[in-house]
């Protein structure tokens, strides 16, 4: 994986404003926020889309993602807010290393705006579906 303006920042070549690190995560905040208190958590261990990325990586994204919410919740005073996560180009990537963004929702509107376009299920095709993917997980 080539070097990204996030692997800077976990090296020490770029500075930000930090929010939280352990041994295995960095959160920061996000310096284009969409709104105030815009934080980016992101995992020490270079990986270009969450399926890349290691088990104990993702549990440790995991067991931090909480405590950071909370404090964003708390320093905002958001009540909401929303984590998104994207992988690929096609799905809005634009820096190749895993990274979630928590986006406080404020009274004025400010953070993440989604148009949700949902679409009608077939049972059938969604049971071939899961069986499928749970094979694929080997469950």
């Amino acid at each position: 994986m080539s070097d990204t303006i996030f692997s800077k920042i976990i090296a020490g070549e770029i500075p930000c404003h930090k929010v939280y690190e352990d041994d295995q995560v960095l959160a920061f905040l996000d310096i284009h926020p969409i709104s105030e208190g815009h934080t980016l958590i992101i995992p020490k261990e270079a990986a270009a889309t969450i399926d890349a990325l290691s088990d104990e990586a993702s549990a440790a994204i995991g067991k931090a993602l909480p405590r950071i919410a909370r404090a964003v919740m708390q320093v905002s005073g958001c009540e909401h807010y929303n984590i998104l996560q994207n992988n690929g180009v096609p799905a809005h990537q634009a820096v190749f290393h895993v990274h979630f963004h928590i986006i406080p929702k404020h009274a004025d509107g400010s953070g993440l705006g989604i148009g949700w376009k949902s679409r009608d299920f077939d049972h059938g095709k969604g049971a071939e579906m899961a069986r499928a993917m749970a094979a694929a997980i080997g469950g």
